[in-house]
């Protein structure tokens, strides 16, 4: 068959296109091989000849670069960087929301950092110890913290409190009952419901009381032969209001000890400190449901205790020494520089009234409307002039809530920028939205309203965020 004359044009053009070695001796990329190294170097010139040739066969025109050493090196050099890139690069949280799930929840007192990064840099005493230099717990220290903070006889932690719960019910409860109200069964994030942890642990689940009203007498007349456990879920993403009843924690442990069984409550963000002492609406705290006579408590390290991702059990020993023999503890275990971080948070509770400075996420949740309105003043003219004519900047006061599901009803008086297109058009808003998400530290806003807002209550670095806003 006589080719075409297409086919002979695309063929001339394929021609042209030079050897990967013969770029390789280009004078423009020796420096780009010096920085990144041959095999780096190499493989990225392979991909840019094969997007030449997807060119030719779409297009039938060779690359921009072909004739320009210069460019080419550019776009080597971009292309390297960008895989260099690190994806969990650091972010302007300014959505309204301080525990952000998407954005990595609490972020860590500054304690925390230097000793991960000890840890990282240095062997550590993981399960070393160092008094009879024999064979340690990588939980004991954490374990002492949480038992000193909390009255609890032991704990342990695990990698995060999804796990906290799977091992808990596994341990205490397999291929028997658990008795929890209704009105309990939450669903947590990524549509990850307490029904399907229970079944997962081996559990069967007795649902007792309506999603609204649960009574002691619901849980006694549930209570059998085969029941393991009677367990409560603080419902801290969402709140039911109205013709509403549960039973307390004491309740419930008198009607156990009646029938010598375990009671188990998972807190979810558990908090370990009064919040109200700050302002704060409060959130029910692990020392108050051990005081309450629980036998085992599981709560999120890196929710209101501001601390890394981890699920954190508290309780008795008997308990807590099972948890730890468990099969499941070496899969679901922390690594050092989660411990790490860990020790160093909770170390921090062991001198209040320096938490609220110290610690990110309290710092954060008790910030004054004085300091970000005086922050909003500041900052007004700086993103006035780096949006110019596109948008409106205005000062307004806005509520940030807290997230991750912790106080899901209560919001926190803020104030923001925001926004307005000048235009009025919502793709002018959401242009902008992505202007701010392309600066080298991106910028998280909300859109709402017709505006975008950037509520300032998680703002501490605000020379940083001026400063690429002016250049």
């Amino acid at each position: 068959m006589t080719p075409s004359p297409e086919d002979i044009d695309a063929r001339s053009l394929f021609a042209r296109l030079p050897s990967v070695d013969r770029l390789l001796a280009l004078p423009e990329l020796q420096a780009s091989q010096a920085r990144h190294g041959l095999l780096a170097l190499t493989e990225a010139l392979r991909r840019l000849l094969e997007a030449a040739r997807s060119e030719i066969r779409e297009h039938a025109r060779l690359p921009d670069w072909l004739d320009s050493p210069e460019h080419l090196a550019e776009r080597i050099d971009a292309a390297l960087a960008a895989r260099q890139r690190v994806a969990l690069a650091p972010v302007y949280n300014l959505s309204g929301t301080v525990l952000h799930t998407n954005l990595g929840r609490a972020t860590l007192a500054e304690e925390a950092v230097v000793a991960v990064a000890a840890a990282m840099r240095e062997p550590v005493a993981l399960e070393y110890d160092l008094d009879s230099a024999g064979r340690g717990h990588r939980d004991r220290v954490i374990g002492e913290l949480l038992s000193e903070l909390t009255g609890a006889e032991a704990a342990c932690v695990v990698n995060n409190n999804a796990a906290a719960v799977l091992i808990l019910l596994s341990t205490v409860a397999a291929g028997r009952e658990v008795v929890v109200s209704r009105g309990e069964l939450v669903e947590i994030g990524g549509a990850f419901r307490m029904p399907d942890v229970m079944r997962q642990a081996g559990c069967r689940l007795v649902e007792v009381g309506a999603t609204n009203r649960t009574h002691l007498k619901d849980y006694r007349q549930a209570i059998g032969p085969d029941t393991a456990l009677l367990m409560k879920a603080h419902t801290s993403n969402y709140a039911i209001e109205g013709f509403t009843s549960s039973v307390a924690e004491a309740q419930l442990v008198g009607l156990a000890r009646e029938h010598d069984l375990p009671v188990a409550t998972d807190l979810g963000s558990g908090a370990l400190i009064d919040l109200a002492r700050y302002g704060l609406p409060a959130e029910p705290m692990p020392q108050q449901m051990i005081a309450a006579g629980v036998d085992l408590v599981s709560f999120s390290g890196d929710k209101l205790l501001g601390g890394p991702q981890a699920g954190l059990i508290i309780g008795r020993k008997v308990w807590i020494d099972r948890i730890l023999q468990h099969p499941l503890k070496r899969a679901l275990r922390c690594d050092k520089m989660t411990l790490a971080a860990l020790e160093a948070t909770l170390r921090l509770y062991l001198e209040p009234e320096s938490l609220p400075e110290r610690l990110p996420t309290l710092r954060k949740l008790t910030r004054t409307a004085a300091q970000m309105q005086a922050l909003a003043e500041r900052l007004r003219p700086v993103l006035a002039d780096w949006t110019g004519d596109a948008a409106a900047v205005t000062i307004e006061p806005c509520l940030s809530q807290i997230g991750s599901g912790s106080l899901p009803v209560e919001r926190l008086p803020s104030v923001a920028l925001t926004l307005i297109p000048t235009d009025g058009r919502g793709a002018t808003l959401e242009g902008l939205a992505e202007r701010l998400r392309r600066l080298p530290t991106p910028v998280i806003g909300r859109l709402k309203d017709g505006r975008l807002w950037l509520d300032l209550r998680c703002l501490e670095d605000a020379a940083g965020f001026g400063a690429q806003l002016r250049s």
